[in-house]
């Protein structure tokens, strides 16, 4: 989930049907319109922490043909924990077929401790929007909704300063964001260099890649990943194989957990 705090460096596959343009009117003011969206990034990005849901993601492995992410899909429950805060994954199905007892993964997240003698350090979302250019470039209408696309590119001259901040770098494209809502619903964007996949054990992807992030509501105002999708060439490491890479990760069910339904899943 950490790929939300990237909502504004990541990407998706070309637009789909039934969009259309919506110029009539002026586009908004650039300020006050960066300033509300980025805003409602970062509640998301408070927020996030307190929802369980269902994480589905093709397996990142290699076969013979010198494919990966196409070996099957695997299906997760994510919950999250107090002292300390943790995500938790338990594996939930295989290809569809469910699964008892299923082993359980632990995600302690860094919490931030800035020295009081030091600059705060920027959040990722803060930090994204400080490596990156932005410039509003039209308006479209999709299913009833008018979205402003943003353009985006690195700024050469600005250093990050979070691991959110080293992705965007690496990055240009479009983001279509929710006129009304000013939530991102969508990124489209294509790798300047080559990315790591799999934490950087499995493979490389390389120059030319696309990366597809949707966002949509999912309890009242707030705005969380619906998909992420990772396209094109790469190199898997050991054995700098060519490989094709198709690999998705799709979250859903998304359920906002009170503090005391958190802390009793904790003691549990």
């Amino acid at each position: 989930m950490s790929v939300l705090a990237c909502a504004v460096a990541l990407v998706v596959c070309g637009p789909p049907g039934g969009w259309a343009t919506a110029q009539e009117r002026p586009l908004p003011d650039r300020e006050a319109f960066f300033r509300e969206t980025q805003e409602n990034l970062e509640q998301a990005r408070r927020t996030q922490f307190w929802f369980a849901y269902t994480e589905r993601a093709t397996e990142l492995r290699r076969n013979p043909f010198g494919r990966i992410g196409t070996g099957g899909t695997k299906s997760y429950a994510v919950w999250p924990e107090l002292d300390p805060p943790t995500i938790v994954r338990q594996l939930i199905a295989e290809d569809g077929v469910p699964v008892e007892d299923g082993e359980i993964e632990r995600i302690e997240l860094e919490t931030r401790d800035d020295d009081e003698d030091e600059e705060p350090r920027r959040s990722g979302v803060e930090d994204t929007v400080a490596v990156l250019r932005f410039t509003i470039d039209r308006r479209e209408r999709v299913d009833g909704r008018d979205l402003i696309v943003v353009r985006f590119e690195p700024r050469p001259d600005e250093e990050p300063q979070t691991r959110e901040g080293e992705w965007a770098k690496d990055f240009a494209g479009e983001i279509w964001i929710d006129e009304a809502a000013r939530e991102v619903a969508r990124v489209e964007a294509t790798t300047l260099d080559s990315i790591s996949l799999g934490l950087g054990l499995i493979a490389r992807l390389g120059k030319g890649a696309t990366v597809t992030l949707e966002r949509g509501p999912v309890d009242g105002d707030v705005w969380m990943p619906s998909s992420v999708r990772f396209q094109g060439e790469g190199r898997a490491f050991l054995f700098l194989r060519r490989l094709d890479v198709d690999h998705v990760v799709e979250w859903s069910d998304y359920d906002h957990l009170t503090r005391e339904e958190v802390e009793r899943t904790s003691a549990e």
